[in-house]
């Protein structure tokens, strides 16, 4: 994982910050790959991301079409897998970046932040705003269908495993034996390829990591020495290693999750993926969890920034 690594690379900066003056900091010592997201795959999203029963209190007929389709997508469970994922990030920032730990306060600050709730509505308003009627109709269909149940359980299933430190080692080293050998990897290939799973999610994680420094930023743990232009080239410098992980991670996932198909099922969950439908089906819940990140990760940085503050009184 390069987590442990950043977070001891964003300390080293910060401590560089404030006890050697500006002529010791380099952009090069801020943390890496901040992002704790993972895979956030639009029409995937039905396992990975997460939305809802509260939707349907709000009354108006597209939120009752989004209630549908975040039942059928199953996205309720995973938002709690991802709050949960959240929560595990959290104690590693505690573990990395406070030398005398940030005890009850950030654990409740970290719980505040990853409410699942608070999550939920982020991401609700985003997608009333971007999904129109008839592309929320034909994704309803499909994910409500019986293969697209499905498709959904294997999905959050597959997810939540992963959380399991051995388990996301087992996918990987899976996955890695059988690159390139048979059809289910070309077909896995295809569905990257076709949802734009790997750029999508780089540039979420890479905006994800850059709202964490501003967070630090706006909370003063980096310093007058520190510019957005410093902020902006670390965080772009990242991008090698953010996408060879995230290639493997999705593979690895993928190939977990849809290893109980049968090669024509998950040719269907293709086709569907290449439909108008499937395609801004996708794009919106990119652009949804994308702003959930955000909201995340700025919110994170500014917590530490805080605690940092509060070691050195």
């Amino acid at each position: 994982m390069i987590l442990n690594d950043t977070m001891q690379r964003a300390w080293q900066f910060t401590q560089q910050g404030r006890d050697a003056g500006p002529d010791m900091v380099s952009s090069r010592t801020l943390s890496g790959r901040i992002f704790s997201g993972r895979v956030l795959s639009g029409v995937l999203a039905g396992a990975f991301l997460a939305v809802l029963p509260a939707f349907g209190a709000t009354g108006s007929a597209q939120a009752a079409s989004v209630a549908d389709l975040a039942q059928a997508m199953q996205l309720e469970t995973v938002i709690d897998i991802m709050a949960l994922e959240g929560v595990k990030y959290g104690q590693d920032i505690e573990d990395q970046m406070f030398t005398s730990g940030g005890g009850a306060a950030w654990d409740q600050l970290v719980a505040e932040l990853y409410d699942p709730e608070r999550m939920r509505a982020t991401v609700v308003a985003a997608l009333e705003t971007s999904l129109k009627a008839e592309a929320i109709d034909e994704s309803v269909a499909f994910f409500d269908s019986a293969l697209g149940q499905k498709i959904t359980t294997l999905e959050v299933s597959a997810r939540e495993a992963m959380m399991d430190d051995a388990v996301e080692a087992a996918a990987l080293d899976s996955w890695a034996s059988r690159a390139m050998q048979d059809s289910r990897a070309a077909q896995i290939d295809t569905f990257i390829e076709v949802n734009d799973v790997i750029d999508l999610n780089v540039i979420g994680a890479l905006n994800a990591n850059y709202a964490f420094y501003s967070g630090m930023a706006e909370g003063g743990a980096l310093g007058a020495a520190v510019s957005e232009d410093d902020m902006l080239a670390d965080v772009w410098s990242q991008e090698e290693d953010v996408r060879a992980e995230t290639i493997d991670w999705s593979h690895a996932y993928l190939s977990l999750a849809y290893q109980p198909l049968s090669d024509d099922e998950l040719a269907q969950y293709l086709a569907f993926s290449q439909t108008p439908a499937g395609q801004k089906l996708n794009l919106a819940l990119f652009a949804a969890f994308d702003d959930m990140y955000l909201e995340l990760s700025k919110g994170l940085g500014r917590g530490v920034a805080i605690f940092m503050a509060g070691e050195d009184l």
